[in-house]
């Protein structure tokens, strides 16, 4: 019975969370084709194969002292929660066609060359969607505290950004696609 509380809990603190999410996803055409086929995966592979193994588990014997049940059952609810999650991702998503970037100012899917005005190091990044962010690849988020105090500047302009180890000074060095 606690375990079933705690699923509930879970169940309506993802939901909650995610149907918050109505925002915009701004992502490249590789990015949706890629959120698309895990969605397919999901719906295809993932999703019958919860279902069989619930299946396998009802058959063991009685529900209400069958572990196997509940955490099939469990596991299912999880997927149906991803699934959710990335059907919202998609229907919420703008594909950004990169020939119509304006590369004057730093926008999203642009490529920055900064530098670190207090260790005189050159770093580049490209300002991507949270779906696309990936730090080793030089992908920064639009959202995080670089992504947000780069965008709209210009080359020249110097840009101080919180973060937790305390305030980073960067100056734009090249903008460019």
């Amino acid at each position: 019975m606690q375990r079933l509380r705690q699923s509930k809990a879970l169940y309506f603190f993802l939901f909650a969370k995610w149907n918050f999410m109505s925002t915009t996803n701004y992502v490249t055409a590789e990015t949706f084709e890629k959120l698309k086929d895990e969605l397919q995966r999901m719906k295809g592979v993932e999703r019958p194969a919860a279902s069989n193994a619930i299946a396998e588990a009802r058959e063991k014997g009685d529900l209400k002292e069958n572990a196997e049940y509940d955490a099939a059952k469990e596991a299912q609810g999880m997927l149906e929660a991803k699934i959710k999650h990335l059907e919202g991702v998609i229907a919420n998503a703008r594909i950004l066609d990169e020939s119509n970037i304006d590369t004057s100012k730093v926008s999203i899917l642009t490529k920055v060359t900064l530098n670190n005005l207090s260790t005189k190091k050159n770093v580049t990044y490209k300002i991507v969607s949270e779906n696309e962010a990936d730090l080793k690849q030089g992908k920064i988020s639009v959202t995080s505290p670089i992504g947000k105090s780069l965008l709209g500047k210009i080359v020249g302009d110097v840009v101080e950004v919180q973060v937790p180890a305390g305030i980073l000074k960067f100056k734009i060095e090249n903008i460019e696609l």
